[in-house]
């Protein structure tokens, strides 16, 4: 194909030098430095010359032309699509109709995947189509190669790097579990491209990521703190990027990096391609996230399933009421046995980090392979444990929710909520862990009368995955909505930064986003 740079090594005309900095630094945090007043200047675009570049690449398969339009609505029935926009193509169905290079086909031959998932049929006809996108779909869906194959795509068909070049494509994540997720995407499919990635984050040394971003990246995925660091400094710079994604986007949005996306879009080409996936998409983020693409009215959206909260149909919901301690944790040994039984795995959630080591501490003493996870960790330490968890070192990894997102263990059997969530987004995405990439899984989730106020968003969950819902839960759900009726007539769910919440509404450390839960 034409847009094949064959094995990386072909020399393209043209391309551009730009400066070169940097600077050596050593610890930062995730989410430092975007909102100081060492703020990025924007650039005045209206007068740079921009070197073009092709974002339409493809082509409709002549089995995909040959059916009706009838047929395309049936088949996006049944697989629970909705797409939004205008002119949209066409899903394809199976892998050899995307139009993909064959180099990458080789790679997904290689992983072991036999047809494309719903939001790849239908977010790489238009990802390559060079329009922007909006893609939702429930974690696990495949959302990451539904974004990297375009990209990976776009780089080939561009001039290669030259001393002092940025990224070509940007892929901006919230954390950076989620971040060293996607890098691994990345080392797998861009290996016969010979492309060149990074990934930087902060929580870890400077120097590192910054020789490597001197020595120029193809791709780079990032976390926005830890980017603009690195910006400041004139280690890299977002001059060559053309393909711009923000994944986990509701969450980035909804955190309060806005002001840090911004900063980094600002410095970004404005005839850049956006692409912003997520599992979830409300509406308050649907109004945050239009300022960043490049044609407000061009933009293409697919969504599979809901674009609310949904769980993930193949997890088998339990939800036990418990009393005290000692009955959760009695009842927790029994999932232990039932993990061992099949020798499968098992995350636990904890509200807080100390309650992870102490229950860690205590599986470990009944001889259990258990390792706790949380944000008071070094790195290091993060990625031995998760290291431990995959290798099967350790089976049980008991964490708080720093280990909702962004880490992908596919044999993943069990969930346990220990403690419940704080609201309905971090429930769905707990138990998300398990039953990933089409297979089954089962998540239990412990439940005080404490909780009670949190029955009802529960139930609304379940009962949208065709779950089975006790009476005793059904009971306890309408006790709480009785005590969010009395609280201003909603309850507010707790904040995404963790910690008990107020009265609903917006509070210190992040926002309360769902009324029932």
């Amino acid at each position: 194909m034409g847009y094949m740079r064959q094995g990386g090594g072909n020399s393209y005309r043209g391309g551009s030098s730009y400066g070169r900095g940097g600077s050596r630094g050593g610890y930062g945090s995730s989410r430092g430095g975007g909102i100081d007043s060492m703020k990025l200047p924007a650039k005045d675009w209206s007068r740079a010359e921009l070197p073009k570049f092709q974002k339409n690449f493809y082509r409709e398969h002549p089995d995909i032309t040959f059916l009706t339009d009838e047929q395309v609505v049936e088949w996006r029935t049944k697989h629970e699509i909705k797409v939004f926009g205008r002119n949209i193509p066409r899903p394809i169905k199976h892998f050899e109709q995307a139009n993909l290079p064959s180099y990458l086909l080789v790679e997904i031959q290689k992983a072991g995947f036999k047809e494309p998932t719903p939001i790849q049929c239908q977010g790489w006809s238009m990802a390559l189509s060079g329009r922007d996108v909006i893609g939702v779909a429930m974690t696990g869906s495949g959302k990451t190669l539904g974004f990297l194959l375009p990209a990976i795509v776009q780089i080939n068909a561009q001039p290669l790097l030259r001393a002092g070049d940025g990224p070509i494509a940007l892929i901006v994540a919230p954390t950076r579990e989620l971040a060293q997720q996607i890098k691994k995407e990345v080392d797998k499919f861009g290996r016969t491209s010979q492309l060149k990635n990074s990934c930087c984050y902060g929580g870890a040394p400077k120097r590192d990521q910054a020789a490597k971003l001197r020595a120029g990246v193809d791709i780079l995925i990032a976390t926005p703190g830890r980017l603009i660091d690195f910006m400041k400094s004139e280690t890299t710079n977002m001059k060559r990027v053309t393909y711009l994604v923000l994944d986990e986007a509701d969450r980035m949005l909804d955190m309060g990096f806005k002001p840090q996306i911004e900063q980094i879009v600002s410095q970004i080409r404005p005839d850049r391609q956006v692409l912003m996936f997520s599992a979830t998409w409300p509406k308050e983020v649907d109004a945050m996230a239009n300022g960043f693409f490049y044609n407000k009215e061009d933009i293409l959206k697919v969504v599979v399933g809901s674009e609310e909260i949904k769980a993930n149909a193949n997890i088998t919901q339990h939800i036990e009421i418990m009393a005290d301690w000692y009955a959760k944790t009695k009842k927790l040994r029994e999932i232990v046995r039932e993990v061992e039984q099949v020798r499968g795995k098992l995350i636990v959630f904890c509200a807080t980090k100390r309650g992870c080591e102490d229950l860690a501490y205590e599986l470990q003493q009944d001889g259990l392979g258990a390792e706790a996870i949380h944000g008071d960790k070094d790195q290091w330490q993060r990625d031995e444990v998760l290291a431990h968890f995959k290798s099967g070192v350790c089976s049980i990894m008991v964490a708080t929710d720093v280990a909702s997102r962004g880490i992908h263990v596919n044999d993943i059997t069990h969930v346990l909520n220990f403690d419940m969530a704080n609201n309905t987004e971090d429930y769905v995405h707990r138990i998300g862990r398990t039953g990933r990439a089409g297979k089954t899984g089962i998540a239990y989730t412990f439940i005080t009368k404490r909780d009670s106020k949190k029955a009802p968003g529960l139930v609304k969950v379940m009962d949208a995955a065709g779950q089975v819902v006790s009476a005793a839960l059904r009971k306890m759900a309408e006790s709480g909505s009785y005590f969010a009726s009395q609280k201003r007539g909603k309850w507010g769910g707790g904040s995404r930064g963790g910690g008990r919440g107020g009265r609903g509404g917006k509070k210190q450390g992040g926002y309360s986003r769902f009324a029932a839960y």
